[in-house]
């Protein structure tokens, strides 16, 4: 079996040369070259036409997401991020996703060489998981983006601010989202989707901590929905979307006829936190029939189990199928626990919401 080709585009000498270190020490890996600036590596793209390209978001001469996107136009391939911890970091490593990156990995903390192993660990795993996604996948990633870009939603704050407390309606229904690889495109289609008397909407997206404050501001811009970031205590409501944060588990509490935000700072389930199973079980306890449980493209099986457990107290559950999504480890897992009444292509989930937001309630 070939080995998957992979180049490493970075301006830091010593970051090429651990990534380097770190992808060689596999047997299905083979890093064909490093190049420390973009105009580099265009030419040996050219050369050694590798199956992957791990690139770093700041270089100089040209950025990262710029290279990227010239990628993507003249030729396809799949890329992992290599991107910075920090909210400018997170908002570029965004954009690179938007702009057909198949995923990315954070650089390295201060304290790297007490969690080499996991993090050698990491990125191996997700430069596989990139090389498995085809061409065509990246493609239709970009096509799909291009349609949906909407120009910035801006509200009536804008011209008279809003001196009066909303008004506040309760529903039973509620709909609980799990997404990894590939789910910030995915979640945003299917928020871009909705209208804004939606059931409300929890999401659990595996997604570092300094990343899901700009997540939740970027899809807050380009939906109908009101999108935060989940807070301990914040009463669920229709037509809000609450994102976990990424370094804390979400929980779903139901008191009285309302269900309420509940943050958990236990430790990683699944190699994750927060985890879809975290939130995903909690629904199961706390809305049963009445809840809506999806589960978008992902890496491996997080959510499987908690959307079995929805299923078993009586909630509607659906899947993304293969073909759309990115990878299909959290998806395909749930099917195959039989934990979903349906299996849908992308761009038939918010419609799959609206049919199940106007049936009656248990």
């Amino acid at each position: 079996m070939p080995k998957i080709k992979v180049l490493i585009v970075d301006d830091a000498a010593l970051m090429r040369k651990l990534l380097t270190e770190i992808l060689s020490s596999s047997p299905i890996i083979d890093v064909v070259g490093t190049a420390a600036d973009p105009f580099i590596a265009r030419e040996k793209i050219k050369q050694l036409n590798p199956d992957v390209i791990t690139l770093d978001v700041e270089m100089p001469r040209m950025d990262g997401v710029t290279f990227l996107k010239n990628l993507m136009r003249l030729r396809p391939t799949p890329v992992v991020m290599i991107s910075t911890l920090t909210e400018d970091g997170a908002d570029v490593t965004l954009e690179a996703l938007e702009s057909g990156a198949i995923d990315y990995i954070p650089k390295p903390k201060s304290d790297f060489e007490h969690s080499i192993g996991d993090y050698a660990k990491q990125i191996i795993e997700k430069v596989v998981t990139a090389s498995k996604v085809s061409v065509s996948k990246i493609e239709k990633r970009i096509h799909t983006v291009e349609k949906m870009k909407v120009s910035p939603k801006l509200s009536v704050d804008e011209i008279l601010g809003a001196n009066a407390k909303p008004f506040l309606n309760t529903t039973d229904k509620f709909i609980a989202i799990g997404a990894s690889t590939g789910g910030t495109e995915a979640v945003k289609e299917v928020l871009m989707g909705l209208p804004s008397d939606v059931p409300g909407i929890v999401v659990t997206q595996h997604i570092p901590a300094s990343f899901s404050t700009s997540f939740a501001r970027r899809l807050n811009e380009c939906t109908n929905l009101r999108v935060q970031e989940a807070r301990d205590g914040v009463q669920v409501l229709p037509g809000h979307v609450y994102l976990a944060p990424g370094d804390k588990h979400l929980l779903i509490k139901r008191t009285g006829a309302k269900y309420i935000c509940e943050l958990n700072d236990g430790p990683e389930i699944n190699r994750h936190k927060p985890s879809v199973d975290v939130l995903f079980r909690s629904v199961a306890q706390s809305a049963g029939p009445n809840a809506m449980g999806i589960m978008l493209t992902g890496m491996g099986a997080d959510g499987a189990q908690g959307m079995l457990e929805m299923k078993q107290a009586g909630a509607f559950n659906i899947a993304q199928d293969e073909k759309t999504s990115v990878v299909w480890g959290m998806p395909g897992a749930a099917v195959k626990l039989e934990a979903v009444e349906k299996v849908l292509p992308l761009d038939r989930v918010a419609r799959e919401i609206l049919s199940y937001a106007t049936k009656a309630s248990v």
